[in-house]
């Protein structure tokens, strides 16, 4: 169609082959196997001039307008892949999300005026195609998805107190001494009363708490203010162990780390708002050393 156009406009095969750097028997080619698609003469062709047939001046006209259809549509998309606009949804645990996601997401909507964010922090699993997310933040190690996803830090199960605590109670020297030690636990996610030790998790022990809490946060604050020793990821207590205010124990015996990905559904034909925060996201989460 837009080399028919072309001729009709130039009224020359060889003119629209110079300014479609196309050779004259390919411009030449392109409208006889229109013409025998179509099943009738587009051109009047003579030694010297080109002209529209009455059936070809039609075809020209709805041509045209068939291809400016076609220009307007790949603008529209390649508009929505090329500027950020819109809303876009954000997902993450609760504690990670305010820690680590929402600065990122706020760096985000500065440099992107445009767009309005939400966030959804939750402690759950959420299907981010069911839901209608556009990425998400996932610790741990992923099922076979459909899903796009980069792998931007570990995180590790740390068992911690207060150096105040440590210092009436004594430091516990291997997993079974815990049963001497007064123990907080979350009952948020990843809650079991068993606690897995070693690279390969075998090594088992049950533990009996003394303090349950329904947030990690409230486990923390316990475990900070010297009551007794929790057990929860490490970036949740990175500030504190960094400050001094938490102390690790039993790091030799610990499981092996679990992945962070950031995840989201488009892959290669993702939007330019999904793939905006996802670039950002990458490089600032992979820059914390506390996720490293």
């Amino acid at each position: 169609m837009r080399i028919f156009v072309r001729v009709a406009e130039t009224a020359s095969f060889v003119e629209t082959a110079r300014q479609m750097h196309l050779s004259p028997p390919a411009v030449t080619r392109a409208v006889s196997g229109l013409e025998e698609d179509i099943g009738v003469r587009l051109l009047a062709r003579t030694t010297r001039s080109v002209k529209m047939t009455e059936a070809g001046q039609r075809y020209f006209e709805d041509c045209r307008r068939i291809l400016a259809d076609i220009a307007e549509a790949e603008a529209s998309a390649a508009g929505s892949h090329g500027n950020p606009t819109g809303t876009l949804i954000v997902t993450g645990p609760i504690m990670f999300g305010q820690m680590h996601v929402l600065p990122i997401l706020l760096e985000y909507l500065d440099m992107f005026p445009s767009v309005t964010g939400r966030s959804l922090f939750v402690d759950r699993g959420v299907n981010i195609v069911e839901e209608g997310i556009d990425v998400a933040v996932r610790i741990g190690h992923l099922p076979a998805s459909g899903l796009s996803a980069t792998r931007v830090g570990w995180v590790r199960r740390t068992i911690c107190g207060a150096p105040s605590y440590f210092e009436r109670h004594g430091v516990p020297r291997s997993p079974a001494d815990l049963a001497d030690h007064r123990v907080i636990v979350p009952t948020g996610a990843w809650v079991s009363p068993e606690w897995h030790f070693g690279p390969d998790g075998r090594t088992r022990v049950t533990v009996h708490p003394r303090l349950l809490c329904n947030t990690n946060q409230a486990a923390i604050a316990a475990a900070e203010q010297g009551w007794g020793i929790t057990r929860v990821l490490s970036y949740q207590v990175g500030p504190a162990l960094a400050a001094g205010r938490l102390q690790s124990v039993l790091d030799d015996h610990a499981e092996s780390p679990m992945p962070i990905h950031v995840v989201h559904a488009e892959g290669r034909h993702a939007t330019a708002k999904v793939r905006a925060f996802v670039d950002l996201a990458v490089q600032r989460l992979r820059g914390n050393d506390l996720l490293q």
